[in-house]
Formats: C-alpha cells, structure tokens, sequence
C-alpha cells in the first residue's frame, strides 16, 4: 500500500503549498481511497497550515490531483460537419448519468499528453499519440481553489473519418470495471453536446475548443 506521504499527488500539492509561502504544521487523512494496485487516489484531509500573512489556511482539501480532459472531434470526409465523442456514466454528484468529455487522472509524474491519449483508447476506444493531441490552456486551472488540489489540463483532437467510422463510436460499451467504470460513449453535434453536459469543465472545453480552431459560429449556437 502506497504511503500518503509518498503518493507524488500528495508530494506536488504539499510542494507547492510550502513553494508560496505557507508553514504546514500536520496533515490528518480521514479518509483514502486506493486504486486496486494499492496507489493513492483521492484522500479527505484535514490541515493545519499557517500563511505568510499570519493567517490559518482553511483546513479541509479534498486530494484529488491533476486530470486530463481531451475533446474528440471527428469530421465527416464527405460534409465536413464536425462530431463530439461524449462518455456516458453514473456519478456521485447527484446520483445521475452524466454526460462528459473523455477524462483521467494525472499523476504529478505523468506526461499529461500520454495519459489523454490512453484514456482517449480505454473510454471510447480511440487509438492516438501524445503528439497529436493539442493543449488548450497554458498552465493548470483549478476548477474549486477553496476545497481540493484537483487542476484540469484540456486537450482536443481532430479527426476525419467516413460517416460510417464516426458513428461506430455510437453506443459502445466501455469502461474499467476495477475502477468501478460502467461507460457507453455517445457522439453528438457540439451544441448537442453542450446541452448534455452539465460539469463545468465540460463546458468550459468547448468554448476552448471553438476559440482556438475560430469557430465562432458555433460558438453562438452554445
């Protein structure tokens, strides 16, 4: 079983806590959760932490560390009208199915690109290379600052394809069942898709997406 001390998620975050300024005087776990190879995946901590300014830190993160999130954009060869590949499964938020963009965690020593791309293979069965992926943001953006370490890099890719190779990624069943993954893909329009998705990096993705390939009439349809 992997130590929180020596989980890298738990390395970075209290690296760069300490990098700006802040004084930990003890973490307390309440709670781990560990992947099936015994790494650290989430933990619910509790901190005392003092800041440069004299003040305490509020005392609860929720470790979660970095993810990937990549855009699928599969083009019609023939039409050029453009498809969103979406990954359908339960969630905790509100017990619900969500609809959302492939995603996966990123570990502080992992190449971000590389784990897009094999997330990209295990949700909906995309095979790509690191390199042909496209970064959206510049650095980490962090989608609660108040509660958790969690930072978001967003990716897109595009792809043409026959009509019929895009909508083979239509209704498959995927998933990883020792992570307690039950996933069927969906693809969709953009704006179909922005009516789906109800996570904010989700939606947050398609404005990048749009902003950078200049697809402005679109965006107006969102």
């Amino acid at each position: 079983m992997e130590k929180l001390e020596d989980a890298p998620k738990f390395r970075f975050w209290k690296g760069q806590l300490e990098s700006n300024g802040l004084k930990i005087n003890g973490v307390k776990d309440h709670f781990i959760r560990r992947r099936h190879n015994g790494e650290v995946l989430f933990a619910m901590l509790e901190v005392d932490a003092d800041t440069p300014e004299g003040d305490k830190i509020p005392p609860v993160c929720f470790l979660k560390g970095h993810a990937a999130s990549i855009l699928v954009s599969l083009i019609d060869k023939e039409t050029k009208e453009k498809f969103v590949v979406l990954v359908r499964q339960r969630r905790i938020s509100d017990g619900s199915h969500t609809y959302e963009h492939p995603a996966g965690m990123v570990d502080a020593d992992d190449a971000p690109d590389e784990v897009a791309a094999r997330e990209l293979g295990e949700e909906i069965g995309l095979e790509v290379r690191a390199d042909e992926l496209t970064k959206l943001n510049p650095r980490l953006w962090f989608p609660s600052t108040g509660t958790s370490d969690e930072a978001m890099h967003f990716f897109f890719i595009e792809r043409e394809l026959p009509r019929e190779e895009i909508m083979a990624f239509h209704h498959k069943d995927m998933g990883n069942q020792s992570e307690f993954e039950r996933i069927t893909t969906a693809v969709t329009t953009l704006p179909e898709a922005h009516k789906l998705v109800n996570n904010v990096n989700g939606l947050l993705i398609h404005f990048l997406y749009l902003k950078h390939v200049g697809d402005y009439e679109t965006m107006k349809l969102l």
